[in-house]
């Protein structure tokens, strides 16, 4: 019985170990996402803000003790309505939106359980307007940011990062984000990540795998 109450001891210790070990710079993961975009208002009438959900890809890699690279896309649509005062809804289009990711970042540890990243990265964003006849808008964007990631428990990981990003879309734009994961193994987990600031904003949830 004590040789089988110190193994089943020593397997629970491994396995929060292993779910403790730092903070993996290498996956991969997907799930849905939403891109929200607020439009200015037209004389004489009123326009919905742009609430594209769609889905999502991304991914990191370690590419030596201290960095890593990383991207993502992003892409969703909506039907956005236009209204009139007295009249109501007079009609809508539907607007797709997508956003590609592109960077590299800096890690340095803390403590055990924290690090301090460090990010710049080249953001492309398209909305494409379709009706009568399709327009489309593009641009590129430089953004850097800084945060920290931390485990609060050996299988939950949470991080926060501050923005600011420049260039087309982004004017000089300053923005916040927060995520979690939920380690349901060393190598699974569930992941959201909310970001706000500005005219735009970004909520995602999905699956990530860590090697």
């Amino acid at each position: 019985m004590k040789k089988q109450l110190a193994l089943a001891l020593a397997l629970a210790a491994a396995s929060g170990a292993a779910f403790a070990d730092g903070h993996s710079y290498t996956y991969l993961e997907a799930g849905f996402a939403q891109l929200d975009q607020e439009l200015p208002g037209i004389e004489g009438f009123e326009v919905d803000d742009i609430e594209a959900g769609g889905f999502f890809v991304a991914g990191s890699a370690a590419v030596s003790p201290s960095f890593h690279v990383f991207g993502a896309y992003r892409k969703g649509d909506d039907d956005v309505g236009v209204s009139a005062p007295g009249l109501g809804e007079i009609g809508s289009s539907n607007v797709d939106m997508s956003q590609a990711v592109l960077g590299v970042g800096y890690h340095h540890g803390l403590n055990a359980r924290a690090d301090l990243v460090a990010e710049l990265s080249w953001l492309s964003t398209e909305i494409d307007v379709k009706g009568d006849e399709e327009e489309a808008q593009d641009g590129d964007d430089v953004r850097a940011a800084v945060g920290v990631r931390h485990l609060i428990a050996d299988n939950v990981e949470v991080w926060i990062k501050g923005n600011y990003t420049d260039g087309d879309v982004y004017d000089g734009a300053f923005s916040a984000s927060v995520g979690l994961q939920y380690k349901l193994t060393p190598t699974w987990g569930l992941v959201g990540e909310a970001e706000g600031g500005g005219d735009t904003s970004m909520f995602a949830v999905g699956v990530r795998a860590s090697f």
